[in-house]
């Protein structure tokens, strides 16, 4: 059985910087891997390609069922690549809670973005991790930043908490929405609407065209009972089709007129510094639940006590203070 030859820290490194697709999809494998000696790896390989990150703009991409969110993706992409920009398409697929399987269709779906070489879209299952946002998608950011890509586009599995994850991660936030639903404001989650940059309203088309302008006028009326954000910028609403593939041109001058605004008013780095904070602090964080779990000791003791905890015989906040000191103390004594 023939296996990969293992490539060096140096090969990944060249690979990327030289838009290489096959190198590319290699590295971000990497950082995704679970094996010790792959983050090693993968920890170098970030450090070298760091200095060629960060030209991007990285935009968030979410939205209620049924919105079309491969397909606006796919059309806004196309845009994009057409006035000379290099797309690539973060995609986080659900991952099934029993089987820990995941769709990983969105390439299937963005069939045309996917063929064009101005464009590079990376499926990734979301996995166990927080709110559904793959653990490596900021790696894989800064892997295709590296790349040359200068608009990366994260789309989000939509279930709530992984709005807020990518929300950390973007400069600009992006929430797609239908017209004709019923109450347009129903079932939309404050938090949701609070950290949108920009409501769009996709399938603005046919009989639904006029619905689309109504519902327009109602999220921009609700967007103005909240509070004026931080970096000055009032989220506007917009209407598109994907499929007619109008409106498009509009939100990419949005976007791009939302980015000129916080470079000048020192807004973007400001938030990408806290976004790098809160990078560190997450990854800590990772690290430190990863090693209490591996712990062969903790591991021991909670086979013992897991019987007694779920029959309801011992105190679970108790014992987890037990299981923390028992995991200090084991680091304590190498």
């Amino acid at each position: 059985m023939l296996t990969k030859k293992r490539l060096s820290v140096s090969e990944y490194i060249q690979g990327i910087l030289h838009s290489d697709r096959v190198m590319i999809s290699r590295a971000i494998t990497l950082v995704e891997s679970e094996l010790h000696t792959d983050q090693l790896i993968a920890e170098k390989v970030m450090e070298g390609i760091l200095p060629y990150s960060g030209n991007s703009i990285r935009i968030g991409i979410t939205g209620v069922p049924g919105v079309g969110k491969s397909t606006f993706i796919e059309s806004f992409g196309k845009t994009l690549v057409e006035k000379g920009h290099k797309v690539a398409v973060l995609a986080i697929d659900p991952t099934s809670q029993q089987s820990r399987g995941s769709i990983l269709g969105d390439k299937t779906r963005m069939e045309n973005l996917a063929s064009d070489k101005r464009a590079y879209i990376r499926p990734s299952p979301a996995g166990s991790t927080l709110g559904g946002v793959s653990a490596r998608t900021r790696e894989a950011m800064l892997i295709c930043e590296a790349a040359g890509f200068d608009v990366i586009l994260i789309e989000t599995v939509g279930v709530g908490q992984s709005e807020i994850a990518a929300k950390g991660m973007v400069d600009f936030f992006l929430l797609l929405m239908l017209a004709g639903a019923g109450d347009e404001l129903q079932g939309i989650k404050k938090g949701i609407i609070e950290i949108c940059d920009a409501m769009v309203i996709n399938k603005a088309d046919g009989a639904n065209l006029e619905p689309a302008k109504n519902a327009k006028r109602e999220y921009a009326n609700a967007l103005h009972l909240f509070p004026e954000k931080q970096n000055g910028w009032i989220p506007q609403v917009k209407t598109c089709s994907a499929v007619e593939k109008t409106g498009l041109d509009e939100i990419r001058e949005m976007i791009m007129g939302y980015r000129e605004r916080m470079l000048a008013n020192g807004y973007w780095e400001n938030n990408r510094a806290g976004q790098r904070t809160n990078w560190l602090h997450e990854h800590i964080r990772y690290l430190l639940e990863r090693s209490f779990f591996q712990n062969e000791i903790i591991k021991k003791h909670l086979d013992q006590i897991l019987p007694d905890i779920t029959s309801g015989r011992l105190s679970p906040i108790a014992k987890a203070r037990e299981l923390v000191d028992l995991f200090t103390k084991s680091k304590g004594d190498k």
